[in-house]
């Protein structure tokens, strides 16, 4: 390879003059993945601590899942949801089995899943003869997709900018204050949207006691709970669900991310007696549950419950966030750690891009939200050795005066 020619260069030039400029990318063309590791163009390689932003729990180039993926596509990959199709219903059937709904729908992305829970959570209401309900309550800092919908049940205004007006029927409340809460809950109320654990909103985890009073505040006024687990679901936590760790139900919960290892897919699941709501005709997609993505899916889950991984995620867990903590003991600039398995944050009290843009300097992939709260989101499968490398580069990177 010639000397500072990077294989990488040219297609970043062609990237940035054909695509929209809805990103902001990082200075790398990655070309291939293993695991936890991935190699740019240049051939250098990255331990990787996001994931695909906390999709790919099985790491990268799965065999399980490439050898599901090349059987289906061999097979059959499309046919609409007009005909029922074995993946799909294999699938329905593993996440009913395993969780407290009834029903599922498929569809694309965690977006598309909360925008179905808003749908159905309003029409839930209209089919009881009670129009007038259709507010739903949701939390500030919150993140919930980018459609109208879901943009407009984000508690960020940031989020929101450039796109007003807005869609009229969302109030919002301070996480975990339940006095809020019970404040804006009205006869107008359907339903509370909330996740488990923040994760674009800085990696917040709800208090035990509030997630109960707000599943009592709801059984109270017979407003439904929707959870968000598209971030904390499949395994993130340590627990399938991050509502296990609580002890509390939702009436309607959506998937996503995790759900394939990386194929484009969301689930909204719900009890019998919300999903009543739902009639040939209420809501629809075409690419949702393909027999493919389905087929991708059904591997992962499999996989995470025979490998165990959900045992190995909260032992890594406690470890990773054990070696966070004892580097905020060394480093003031860390302000806070916290998180739950392997959704943890690290809080600055400083930007924190230039400490990101120095590790993938270093061949570690993580990333910031908020500004200043470094989320490591890393493949379930990931190790203490490959812990212990990005603590060291983390311990590095602190000692230098820019940070």
């Amino acid at each position: 390879m010639t000397e500072g020619f990077s294989r990488s260069q040219p297609w970043m030039v062609v990237a940035d003059r054909v695509m929209a400029n809805t990103y902001k990318r990082q200075p790398v063309v990655f070309t291939k993945g293993q695991g936890c590791t991935l190699w740019d163009a240049d051939g250098k390689s990255y331990l990787d601590f996001l994931a695909g932003i906390a999709v790919c729990n099985l790491g990268h180039a799965h065999p399980g899942i490439a050898a599901a993926v090349s059987r289906q596509a061999e097979t059959l990959i499309h046919v609409s949801n007009l005909y029922y199709t074995t993946p799909q219903t294999e699938l329905a059937a593993w996440l009913v089995d395993h969780s407290f709904a009834d029903r599922v729908f498929f569809c694309n992305s965690g977006a598309e899943a909360n925008e179905a829970a808003i749908k159905l959570a309003r029409k839930y209401f209209k089919d009881r003869g009670e129009p007038d309900r259709y507010r739903i309550i949701s939390m500030l800092q919150s993140f919930h997709g980018r459609t109208f919908g879901t943009l407009s049940a984000t508690g960020q205004d940031k989020i929101k900018e450039g796109f007003s007006p807005i869609l009229e029927g969302f109030d919002f409340a301070p996480f975990n204050d339940i006095d809020a809460v019970r404040n804006l809950i009205s006869a107008k109320t359907c339903a509370i949207l909330m996740e488990p654990v923040q994760g674009e909103g800085g990696i917040r985890a709800a208090d035990p006691d509030y997630l109960r009073q707000v599943r009592e505040l709801c059984d109270e006024t017979g407003t439904l709970l929707i959870f968000d687990e598209v971030q904390t679901g499949i395994g993130r936590t340590g627990k399938l669900f991050a509502h296990e760790h609580f002890g509390v139900t939702p009436d309607i919960m959506t998937l996503a991310k995790a759900l394939a290892n990386g194929f484009p897919i969301g689930a909204m699941l719900s009890k019998e007696s919300v999903a009543a709501a739902f009639v040939p005709g209420s809501h629809a997609t075409t690419f949702g549950g393909t027999p493919i993505v389905t087929a991708a899916a059904l591997c992962t889950l499999k996989t995470i419950e025979s490998d165990n991984l959900l045992g190995h995620c909260r032992e890594m867990g406690e470890y990773f966030k054990s070696k966070l903590t004892d580097l905020q003991s060394r480093h003031s600039v860390i302000k806070d750690v916290r998180g739950i398995g392997l959704l943890l944050g690290m809080e600055l009290d400083t930007d924190g891009a230039p400490l990101v843009q120095a590790c993938l300097e270093q061949g570690f992939v993580i990333n910031c939200v908020q500004g200043n709260i470094l989320r490591f989101v890393p493949p379930l499968i990931i190790q203490k050795p490959e812990i212990d490398a990005l603590i060291a580069c983390l311990d590095q990177m602190l000692k230098q005066v820019i940070f």
